[in-house]
């Protein structure tokens, strides 16, 4: 219990700037049969809802007109950290440093469309932000052709696991393993550890707990 309460992300903040940072998150609803139906698509939060573009039909659109109640989701695999990294043999020791948001709430297909104009609006900007297009507005045909699912958060919990759990010295030591391991994300994963790199070494640049 006490390591799960280091692993929450307590800052409101926090959690809605990693959601506007990631390009994609997975929507689960509730199928006729009462199985849950999970779809990866591109999101933007605003407002404090999350807004998804959609085809106007499909089996997400049907389940939500049915059952309101979604699942929404978000995570970034920052780095597998080999067993090896803390015991020569011991292999149950692996593990993973991530950040993740988990939203329980309400959806709904917006008809408003001034709102879709808003959300669509706001998808671009995310996805595009050189810009290059027409903003759209509410009298443009082409929302009809488009649909808007709205998630309104009940729950919104995020976890983070990114050595804050550890002592100072085995954080260092962990990123200098990091470091030496030199996978594709590791200099990315330093910097949300809150290390830089001065002289080939891995310096704490902060203690930034969420």
């Amino acid at each position: 219990m006490q390591l799960l309460g280091k692993l929450i992300i307590k800052s409101k903040e926090k959690i809605i700037q990693f959601l506007n940072d990631e390009n994609t998150g997975r929507i689960s609803s509730i199928d006729k049969n009462g199985f849950p139906q999970i779809i990866p698509m591109n999101f933007v939060f605003l407002n404090n809802a999350v807004y998804i573009h959609s085809h106007i039909k499909g089996e997400k659109i049907e389940n939500i007109r049915h059952n309101s109640k979604v699942g929404f989701e978000v995570d970034r695999n920052l780095e597998f950290l080999p067993s090896y990294f803390f015991d020569p043999n011991d292999a149950s020791l692996a593990d993973t440093l991530y950040i993740s948001v988990v939203i329980k709430g309400d959806a709904s297909i917006i008809t408003d469309a001034k709102e879709k104009a808003l959300a669509l609006n706001g998808l671009m900007k995310k996805y595009q932000p050189e810009g290059k297009y027409e903003p759209m507005n509410e009298g443009m045909e082409v929302l009809d052709a488009v649909a808007v699912i709205k998630i309104i958060p009940k729950e919104m919990n995020g976890k983070y696991k990114i050595g804050q759990n550890m002592t100072i010295q085995k954080r260092i030591e962990l990123a200098e393993n990091i470091l030496k391991k030199n996978s594709k994300t590791a200099l990315e994963t330093l910097e949300v550890m809150g290390f830089t790199i001065e002289e080939g070494k891995p310096v704490l640049r902060i203690d930034d707990e969420w």
